[in-house]
């Protein structure tokens, strides 16, 4: 793939944007044509991070990661830059500025999909669960049993010291803050179980025991730390690392940067990591100021366009309806594909002009059009998405990850070729305009459609590019810990209001691919023949050959009318409510919810049947609200007995309720 129209840069800034190329894709400079893009060379959207913020630092241009395109060639870019030097170019550069806070303790706020996973916490919206988390547990081969747990131990204190937001807690109001370095709960500590000399039943009892205490009861930033990190030591001198990070301040990109850092600091006890000039505390703030740009603004009309216009999710068929489970953890699906199939079929993505991430997200889109039935519906994607607005950005560990809503239309017949590059169009439209998230769209398309369920519970996942985009993978040795064998893990997911993900990361060069879903709201043969749709169509694209085979879809763009009911995934129904009298708040515990309603919306509440949703609220100022009411004694409702009826009027309702069985046990026991 080249470029070379209307090219209009400076041949030293040219060369200047392809030795960042270089840099990136680990490549000579000579190996970077300047009419070649940047996707035919070996990058990719996640890619694209790094460079951006590259660019920053060695030529001052501030660019939004939407300007950053893996279609674009270095000569497009440099006049991109050359022309918003100049005051003409099209690029976006956002009036941010992200320093050091003056006081690194002070409470900051959540970014969206932070507040989403908080949200999710407090059991009050269907398919919640007490803490939003990833575990792993991976094998360890020729460990020094005299010194991996001091090692590790040591190693994890420095890093928490390094990275800050390891020493964050999430507040009651929904903003976080990072503990000092000598408060006694601020630093991770790791938990032994010596098994060495154990026998061989109790092994596995031991080994299983661990697994469902740390995927059922995660870590809890809310609570005290967010990483429970722990060390089964095994006969012949080898061991377990379990490791259960909470999504609210870890990502999967942050997940890469904390591994590679603490197995450095493992491996030699006087390594020194290079010094962070910001932390994630910095980039919260910095980003708390986007929604008074014009590029944010510009974004949220764009979305707000389009909104009525957006499909329902697909319309998977259900074995329960989600508003009636209560899971604990999430299923799994999971295969490889080894390390040269892999390589053969990112070659053929480079050679087709798409992405890895774009050609998976046609083979999850064409799994579902056949599962689902319809040709047309709306999936939730996870993004990398870090604004590049420090060099140290990518060096960060944190919660950066935000959603983004990508509608789908299928036609019903095409090439996979066709499907892809269909794929990589309308995610690239999507992240042209991703200053806003999918967790604000979503929030504003269930006000729309009168909906407090998931209106996009269906996600795809991509972290493809990681180890590129870090410029190196985890170690596969580190001191004490001997030979780390990735390819030995278990792990399991809980994310919050998502019916079914399916997750693509490498491990040593191998594509992992993983169903997580809620069991109980799917028949398991359902989810089995979807992922075994999905495994083989990517087995296919191996052969060059299965790129220009036609694939016939279902005839239905849009769900059929006879199969919108209870037992499909794709309507989401506003919850059944009470009719309340219109009128002023009518007594004094009406009054009290009013003013709190009316200094938290930041405008008066002078109807009792008033929605909180419509006024302008959202899931997270519910969350704060009730928190508020309960602490000022006013009275304690979950916030899914709120959703049942969430005006002046109901809340007074269910106050008065809770109040009354509370007195009612109190009066027997």
């Amino acid at each position: 793939m080249t470029d070379s129209a209307g090219i209009n840069a400076p041949t030293e800034l040219i060369d200047a944007v392809r030795g960042v190329w270089a840099d990136v894709l680990d490549l000579d400079v000579s190996s970077v044509p300047a009419d070649a893009s940047f996707l035919s060379l070996g990058g990719d959207s996640v890619l694209t991070v790094r460079m951006a913020a590259l660019v920053r630092q060695r030529l001052g241009a501030a660019l939004a990661l939407a300007d950053v395109r893996v279609e674009h060639s270095a000569a497009r870019l440099a006049t991109l830059i050359h022309e918003r030097g100049t005051g003409t170019g099209a690029l976006r550069p956002l009036p941010l500025e992200l320093k050091r806070r003056d006081d690194p303790e002070a409470p900051f706020p959540l970014l969206p999909l932070q507040q989403g996973y908080f949200v999710g916490q407090q059991d009050g919206w269907e398919l919640s669960y007490r803490s939003a988390h990833h575990y792993v547990d991976i094998g360890l081969e020729g460990i020094d049993p005299d010194e991996i747990a001091e090692a590790l131990q040591d190693a994890l204190e420095r890093l928490a010291e390094h990275q800050s937001v390891l020493r964050a807690r999430i507040l009651p109001d929904g903003r976080q803050r990072i503990l000092p370095l000598d408060d006694p709960e601020a630093l991770p500590v790791l938990r032994v179980t010596d098994l060495s000399t154990a026998g061989a039943d109790e092994i596995p009892a031991t080994l299983a025991a661990i697994r469902h205490e740390m995927s059922t009861n995660g870590p809890d930033p809310t609570r005290g730390c967010g990483l429970d990190m722990r060390l089964t030591l095994l006969p012949g001198a080898t061991a377990r690392l379990h490791s259960s990070t909470s999504l609210m301040i870890i990502d999967g990109w942050s997940s890469g940067v904390f591994y590679r850092d603490l197995f450095a600091l493992v491996a030699d006890q006087n390594a020194m990591l290079a010094p962070l000039d910001v932390d994630f505390g910095d980039y919260a703030v910095a980003l708390d100021g986007l929604s008074g740009t014009d590029q944010w603004r510009a974004d949220r009309d764009w979305w707000w366009e389009r909104l009525d216009d957006l499909p329902l999710p697909p319309a998977l068929p259900l074995a329960a309806d989600p508003a009636d489970v209560r899971p604990v953890l999430m299923g799994a699906r999971q295969a490889v594909l080894d390390a040269d199939r892999w390589a053969t079929l990112r070659g053929h993505c480079a050679r087709h002009g798409v992405t890895p991430s774009a050609a998976m997200f046609a083979v999850f889109s064409t799994a579902l059009t056949r599962a689902c039935g319809h040709r047309r519906f709306l999936l939730n994607t996870l993004q990398l998405n870090r604004l590049p607005l420090h060099p140290d950005v990518p060096r960060l560990v944190g919660a950066f990850s935000s959603t983004m809503l990508v509608p789908v239309e299928l036609p019903e017949s095409a090439t996979f070729s066709d499907l892809a590059i269909r794929a990589q169009r309308d995610i690239g439209e999507a992240m042209a305009h991703n200053l806003v998230t999918g967790v604000e769209v979503s929030r504003e398309l269930g006000r729309r459609r009168n909906t407090r369920r998931p209106v996009a519970p269906v996600v795809f996942q991509s972290t493809l590019g990681v180890d590129a985009a870090l410029g190196s993978e985890v170690p596969r040795t580190a001191g004490p810990l001997g030979t780390i064998d990735l390819s030995s893990h278990y792990q399991q997911l809980r994310t919050p209001q998502v019916a079914l993900e399916v997750r693509l990361f490498e491990l040593r060069d191998e594509l992992v691919v993983v169903f997580s879903l809620v069991e109980e709201i799917f028949e398991a043969a359902d989810v089995d023949r979807m992922f075994e749709d999905v495994m083989t169509a990517i087995e296919s694209l191996v052969d060059q050959d299965g790129w220009s085979v036609p694939i016939t879809l279902p005839e239905h763009l849009d769900a059929p009318e006879q199969t919108r009911s209870a037992a499909r995934l794709s309507v989401p129904t506003a919850p059944t409510t009470t009719v309340d009298e219109p009128g002023p708040p009518s007594d004094d515990l009406e009054r009290t919810i009013a003013r709190h309603w009316a200094a938290l919306l930041g405008s008066p509440v002078s109807d009792r049947a008033a929605d909180f949703f419509g006024l302008g609220g959202d899931s997270l100022l519910a969350v704060r609200m009730l928190g508020a009411l309960a602490r000022e004694e006013v009275g304690r409702v979950t916030p899914r007995r709120f959703l049942e009826h969430p005006t002046v009027a109901g809340l007074a309702t269910a106050v008065r309720e809770t109040a009354g069985s509370a007195t009612s046990g109190d009066g027997g026991s």
